[in-house]
């Protein structure tokens, strides 16, 4: 159940970004729950967004958090055959990007087509995206980084190309989206390193199996430390190249901050120092990511958090002056309707 203030700041979100329709406002309303529910970093940094922007990246997360349950838990996601749920999802999909979603349809659905209209998101992105989820049945582990990348590209990059319209950039789209992309790659190796103790459970090891072996390290010995949970130096010495590696990947992801448009950058700069957060929670507990699951703690994520929102309310202002002087009003990318009798 939300709280009071979760329906106010809901509505107060929905009212900014223009969305009337009550099939819409209650799909965006239960996107926005799955978000605060599971992506506790992302939502805190979604709080940083003009409230009109919120609601489209709450309907991205929340559409890709239900066909991630469908792989993950497909009880907890409504039950059946992991691989025909998602094909219905992408046949659901299709056709409300196509104008005519289906009645009684996943709200996730509704509210994700209605942002892609909003934003003229590519219907590829979303392709590539599903294309990763059914690898999930079938893949149990990469070879190689390239063979990873084929994955990442659809669970991760293509996110980071979804949000970007949504967060409005200075300079022209193509140039930031190989830095969007990359910041999506990033934040998925950082769920990697964070979570492979759970994903072992699951049955899946989401780290490059020849990188693990230069340093003496497969399934096998994953398997032991996480059944007894001992570390190993092995282990530690692998998990530690692959934090630096990811490190790097981040770096090479930070000059596309520079190039969204200043109400958003202070969203994506907290994500991101938030989520390399993990990475040093990782190397603080000397790489025992098999025994436990590392979290940034509430006050380091306050400590990035609030400073960030000054900026950001800054921004806003700022944007709001330039709107009252004649500049464009609204959300960079989204094409309004024509106001209709009465508005």
């Amino acid at each position: 159940m939300r709280s009071p203030a979760a329906e106010r700041a809901g509505r107060v979100e929905l009212d900014a970004a223009g969305l009337s329709d009550p099939g819409l406002r209650a799909a965006y309303a239960a996107c926005r729950d799955l978000h605060a529910e599971y992506g506790r970093t992302y939502f805190l940094a979604t709080r940083l967004l003009p409230p009109g922007r919120r609601v489209d990246i709450h309907a991205l997360y929340g559409f890709a958090r239900y066909a991630d349950e469908i792989v993950d838990d497909p009880d907890g996601a409504g039950g059946g055959e992991p691989g025909e749920r998602l094909d219905r999802l992408g046949d659901e999909l299709d056709a409300a990007l196509d104008g005519a979603p289906r009645p009684g349809g996943r709200p996730e659905v509704l509210a994700v087509a209605e942002t892609a209209r909003r934003h003229d998101l590519d219907p590829q992105l979303f392709r590539d995206f599903l294309t990763s989820m059914r690898m999930d049945l079938t893949v149990t582990g990469y070879a190689t980084d390239a063979e990873l990348g084929v994955y990442v590209h659809g669970s991760a990059a293509v996110i980071g190309l979804q949000t970007l319209p949504v967060l409005g950039t200075v300079a022209p789209r193509a140039e930031a989206e190989p830095y969007a992309a990359l910041l999506g790659v990033a934040f998925q190796m950082t769920n990697f390193l964070r979570d492979v103790g759970e994903d072992l459970d699951r049955g899946r090891v989401y780290l490059p199996a020849d990188e693990l072996a230069a340093f003496g390290v497969d399934r096998e010995l994953l398997a032991w430390s996480r059944r007894t949970g001992r570390t190993d130096p092995r282990v530690r010495r692998a998990l530690a190249h692959l934090v630096a590696r990811t490190r790097a990947t981040y770096r090479r992801a930070d000059p596309g901050v520079g190039m969204l448009e200043p109400v958003s950058r202070a969203c994506v700069g907290a994500a991101r120092t938030l989520y390399a957060a993990i990475l040093d929670e990782i190397a603080d507990a000397g790489y025992d990511v098999l025994g436990r699951r590392v979290v940034v703690p509430d006050r380091r994520r306050a400590a990035v958090a609030l400073p960030r929102l000054g900026r950001a309310l800054a921004a806003r202002g700022v944007q709001l002056a330039r709107e009252r002087a004649g500049g464009a009003p609204g959300v960079p990318g989204v094409r309004r309707p024509s106001p209709g009798p009465g508005a």
